[in-house]
């Protein structure tokens, strides 16, 4: 079988996406199916879409021609005007049209990434081409959080639409969806209306074997004497939560001392998170590693693993730290509660708390045989929740289903 797996955004890129892409890329070929690539990309501030994988490409602004004699019939005067939606619309339409470019006729299916590839993938595909969509969030929430600060009523109320039909309008562009949990699954069917039986649930898979045994060289990391390690890996953005785990920390140093946070990654709030640290006295208690392609020399030296999110859906570093043996302290959101065991595997805490979440850091520092009891229960359900086999068969089936689907749409099409 020829597949295809596409996404609007831009690759390689950091987050969930790229990573899904290149891990269902080598199991599937291990398999003997041909897999492409196609996704967008940039160079010297010209923005392209190309077949990853055969650097075979086609910039957007040689379309532009195109786009220009064609008009945009489902959107109303209003959001033609509006510059943010008609920036939006222009890059939907140029990505449609580069598909084009680029051939898809080769393909018997389709494995789409995200909301915009699917509807604008859709409406170019061959006949005989099926679709199978994997939706790692939700646009619609992540505009709408953008679009609260924007100041502009008209524009919040333009977009909102815009991106509400588009991911309501996406899932019958689809024969199959598919989400990685059931919290975005009731995003989805609850504020989106989307139909409950089109979509497949099922968690994502990990490569355990390549993690725990890099082909790259481990770093060197000394863990301080007499410390036990907390660690936080992902971005520093307000979303993670971190001011609350400082927060947090600055009330556990008056409790114990044995402890210090290691930080690794970066983003925008790091300038005001170090500063925050600094003015709790908490300079000496927490490094800040900077982002770091090699995670697993850190994992092993730690102690706990925390994530204070405001929203996740199944963070990649959470999956690592389980499959470490690391009991983790997380927010009770978004996905969060379908990966870890409360009392089991690790512990929730409401978001937003950092009194809860200095209780918990504190009980795990305390209870020694608590701590490795958790984490060995982590790794052990890890091993088996987060096997990569498992997750191949079932987008294995989603995939026939979704080819029975298409083949029995085009008799009832030549009827």
């Amino acid at each position: 079988m020829k597949i295809l797996l596409a996404t609007f955004w831009p690759i390689p890129q950091a987050g969930r996406i790229w990573p899904f892409m290149l891990q269902l890329k080598a199991q599937l070929e291990r398999r003997g199916h041909t897999v492409d690539l196609l996704g967008s990309g940039v160079d010297e501030d010209n923005v392209y879409a190309y077949i990853v994988n055969e650097d075979r490409r086609i910039y957007l602004n040689k379309l532009l021609p195109l786009l220009k004699s064609r008009d945009s019939p489902h959107l109303s005067p209003s959001r033609q005007d509006n510059d943010l939606i008609g920036f939006a619309e222009n890059r939907r339409s140029l990505y449609e049209l580069s598909a084009v470019y680029l051939g898809l006729d080769d393909y018997d299916l389709i494995h789409t990434q995200d909301f915009i590839s699917t509807s604008c993938i859709h409406r170019v595909r061959p006949a005989k081409s099926a679709i199978v969509a994997t939706f790692h969030s939700s646009v619609a929430h992540e505009i709408r959080r953008h679009l609260r600060t924007s100041g502009n009523p008209e524009t919040e109320l333009l977009a909102r639409a815009l991106y509400n039909d588009l991911e309501r309008n996406s899932v019958p562009d689809a024969e199959v969806m598919h989400v990685p949990n059931f919290w975005l699954r009731d995003i989805l069917t609850g504020e989106l209306r989307l139909p409950k039986e089109q979509i497949r649930v099922f968690q994502y898979g990990y490569d355990t074997d390549s993690f725990m045994n890099p082909a790259v060289s481990a770093e060197r990391i000394q863990k301080p004497a007499g410390k036990k390690v907390i660690l936080y890996i992902g971005k520093l953005v307000e979303l993670k939560g971190l001011r609350f785990l400082i927060d947090a920390l600055s009330s556990l140093k008056k409790i114990r001392k044995d402890w210090v946070l290691w930080i690794v990654g970066e983003g925008e709030r790091q300038a005001h998170l170090r500063e925050k640290s600094a003015v709790a006295n908490l300079g000496d208690d927490i490094v800040f590693w900077g982002k770091k392609d090699n995670v697993l020399p850190f994992l092993k030296r730690a102690d706990i693993f925390v994530l204070p999110s405001l929203i996740e859906n199944q963070p990649l570093a959470l999956i690592e730290a389980q499959l470490m043996g690391i009991p983790s302290v997380v927010s009770d959101v978004g996905g969060l509660p379908e990966m870890v065991r409360d009392g089991k595997t690790g512990l929730l805490v409401p978001p937003e708390d950092p009194d809860a979440l200095c209780n918990q850091l504190n009980l795990l520092l305390a209870d020694n045989r608590l701590r490795l009891r958790m984490g060995a229960k982590a790794k052990s359900h890890a091993l088996v929740h987060w096997s990569l086999d498992q997750m191949i068969l079932r987008i294995l089936d989603a995939y026939r289903e979704a080819l029975n689907k298409r083949k029995e749409a085009g008799r009832h099409r030549t009827i």
